[in-house]
């Protein structure tokens, strides 16, 4: 079967549509960067990096104008850099293919080229499969709305944090997800259960696509890349898949994902470089992802100042009490403190992390001293605030310190706050709507 599929002259649409999505994939995918793990490899594809900023920089300059300044991937996936580089992998894929084309036009099929670039897909996807299937079996990716989160109101989050917090808010349904997705990349490992896999994981990131879009969520040109990949491969495959869920017709067996590897080194590196696969998209993912539970999930010592919602009943700055008002913004209206070392304050005072009109701070006490220091972020090694802290009641915390130039004096008093989100309601009998 291997030498007549060989021998099966592709159609010029075909051969075109190829050459241009080899030259894309393979540059989109760069599997030699799968190797930066290794000791001594980052070194060698440094080089590889830097020819890419610099390409992406230069093509946007002269030819696609996306921004004056590009901003490079951050925790966004949209940015303008992202962008820039999207147009650049489509042109060279467009001129490598019309090069290709008139270089190779006698060619016939592509059939040892496409099993490479087939196989690439598959560990591709399983890859990401795993990567962020794991995440989620842990119930990482999508936290718990906090009580940051849950003092804000809901007109105030962006589509991208609503999405966030409705997968957070229910973990055994993000644990699904991440069994479906962990699915998929373990039935990508095998040839015979490739087809099945793929068709799981293109309706699994077709979903995981549609979120991003729906939900302005910056991860949109990942997605899209991803589908196009599952795609990719459904359509290798698609006189098979026809004839099995449309045209009730005996399907062929899969030719895509097999190779004739004639000499036994090759049958034994191809086993040793999938285990080798298996351990790292697995092993080490299990491993990172059970450190990283660790660290968000320690072993919390009682704190003096318990965690809960607290309204400022007083406010004095440099002994001028200032009244709570809707017109004055900077004025602390509520100060939310978590258990995990962190909090927001109702205030527009940008010398904090401002989401979704709350001041966001990261704080550390000291019990010793009655001290409490507030920072940006965790990392900061300056404070925004210091306070000297009281507590005359189990309801009640006085802070006297200096934010700024400015000395402050702050009551603030726990509330009772309760949240019918976080009781986690499930009722197999509703007899109303809710």
């Amino acid at each position: 079967m291997e030498s007549t599929v060989q021998t099966i002259h592709w159609p010029l649409w075909r051969k075109i549509v190829f050459r241009f999505f080899f030259i894309y994939f393979s540059i989109y995918i760069a599997p030699w960067t799968w190797l930066d793990a290794i000791p001594g490899i980052s070194y060698i594809t440094n080089y590889y990096y830097r020819i890419m900023n610099w390409g992406v920089e230069t093509s946007n300059t002269y030819l696609f104008h996306v921004r004056k300044i590009l901003v490079e991937v951050n925790g966004s996936g949209d940015t303008s850099w992202a962008w820039a580089q999207l147009w650049m992998l489509l042109s060279l894929a467009f001129v490598g293919c019309i090069i290709w084309s008139i270089a190779d036009r006698k060619r016939t099929s592509y059939f040892h080229l496409n099993y490479w670039l087939c196989l690439f897909i598959r560990y591709y996807v399983a890859l990401v499969a795993f990567i962020y299937g794991i995440e989620k079996l842990f119930a990482l990716q999508m936290p718990f709305p906090n009580l940051s989160q849950l003092a804000t109101p809901l007109g105030d989050f962006l589509p991208m944090r609503l999405s966030w917090m409705f997968i957070g808010y229910s973990t055994p349904y993000q644990v699904f997800s991440g069994i479906m997705e962990t699915l998929v990349g373990v039935l990508l490992l095998y040839r015979r259960t490739a087809t099945l896999g793929i068709l799981m994981a293109t309706a699994v990131f077709l979903n995981v696509m549609m979120l991003n879009l729906s939900y302005d969520i910056p991860v949109k040109l990942y997605s899209m890349n991803i589908v196009l990949l599952c795609v990719f491969l459904v359509v290798n495959e698609w006189d098979r898949v026809l004839c099995f869920f449309v045209l009730n017709k005996q399907a062929a067996a899969c030719t895509i994902y097999y190779y004739p590897f004639q000499k036994k080194w090759m049958r034994i590196g191809r086993i040793i470089l999938k285990t080798l696969f298996v351990a790292v998209a697995v092993g080490w993912q299990f491993y990172s992802v059970i450190q990283y539970y660790n660290e968000t999930h320690p072993v919390l010592v009682k704190q003096p100042i318990q965690d809960g919602i607290y309204a400022v009943n007083t406010f004095v700055v440099n002994n001028d009490t200032i009244e709570l008002s809707n017109a004055d913004s900077l004025r602390w209206q509520d100060v939310v403190f978590e258990q995990s070392g962190v909090g927001s304050i109702k205030t527009a005072d940008t010398a904090y992390r401002q989401r979704y009109k709350r001041a966001y701070f990261a704080y550390t006490l000291d019990s010793a001293k009655h001290s409490i220091d507030f920072k940006k972020f965790k990392g900061d090694s300056l404070p925004v605030a210091s306070f000297l802290y009281e507590i005359p009641d189990s309801n009640t915390v006085l802070l006297r310190g200096r934010q700024r130039t400015d000395s402050l004096c702050i009551v603030l008093k726990k509330t009772n706050r309760h949240f019918q989100l976080t009781e986690r309601q499930f009722h197999w009998l509703s007899e109303a709507n809710r």
